[in-house]
């Protein structure tokens, strides 16, 4: 399994708007995806308008080539791209260890 951790930074006011949006995004877009097992979506205390989106992929392929460079992409920008400030900040990691 590959964790996508992407921090996303979204406009002044807008978390109750994207909170809506992300998890429509996640219902009827993300988990209609090759590969996705599941995904959390973490808001930030300090800074406000901080979220942090964590997405579990079968493959890493799974998010890089089979999401991102197919049509679901597209639908998935459309409803949370309109509120980002910057580009968010994406990237992939593997299980190191785990404690239960």
């Amino acid at each position: 399994m590959i964790l996508e951790h992407a921090d996303i930074l979204i406009q002044p006011g807008q978390q109750a708007a994207f909170t809506e949006a992300i998890q429509r995004g996640l219902a009827t877009v993300i988990s209609q995806a090759q590969g996705f097992r599941g995904a959390k979506v973490y808001k930030g205390i300090e800074s406000a308008e901080r979220f942090v989106l964590q997405i579990q992929w079968e493959t890493l392929e799974d998010h890089t080539v089979a999401f991102r460079q197919g049509p679901l992409f597209g639908q998935w920008r459309a409803i949370v791209g309109p509120f980002f400030a910057a580009p968010p900040v994406v990237e992939h990691f593997e299980l190191a260890c785990e404690v239960s």
